[in-house]
């Protein structure tokens, strides 16, 4: 696991609309990153949905959401549009943000995925807090709260 009190790996990545993203288009704000296994299934779905609900919380908490997959492009527009996602994913088929994290994996019905595990950055770039294992239900209410508790 990468160490707490360490820069975030710096990236660039698309979002789902396939713009390049980096890391310096969150500087200055609080960034939860959370990764999930795959765009569609059920747990994901939960989380995405829990997410694009709350999202009016989080920026008015000065916190940016953005989602992490090893999903493609085209995989992370349909996800969206199916469920009116409106919180950015990113695609990282590569796995080189996904590996810079060390985020763990795991083997479902002989398919290893990536652990669905959140990494909590303050506005200097700094990782403050990672969840390991992540249950996707109520997950950003515990988020919204632990980062209020981080701002001190």
């Amino acid at each position: 696991m990468i160490d707490i009190g360490t820069s975030f790996p710096d990236f660039s990545l698309q979002n789902q609309a396939g713009k390049l993203t980096t890391l310096q288009d969150y500087k200055g704000h609080w960034l939860v990153m959370y990764v999930y296994p795959k765009d569609d299934t059920p747990g994901c779905t939960i989380q995405g949905k829990s997410f694009t609900a709350t999202k009016n919380e989080f920026e008015k908490a000065g916190i940016k959401v953005v989602g992490l997959s090893a999903d493609d492009v085209e995989s992370h527009q349909n996800f969206c549009s199916k469920y009116s996602l409106t919180i950015d994913l990113l695609s990282d088929p590569a796995a080189t943000l996904l590996k810079a994290l060390q985020v763990g994996q795991s083997e479902y019905k002989g398919t290893i995925y990536w652990d669905r595990t959140t990494y909590v950055a303050d506005p200097a770039g700094i990782l403050r807090k990672v969840y390991l294992k992540v249950s996707p239900d109520g997950h950003e209410q515990v988020l919204l709260k632990d980062i209020q508790e981080l701002k001190g």
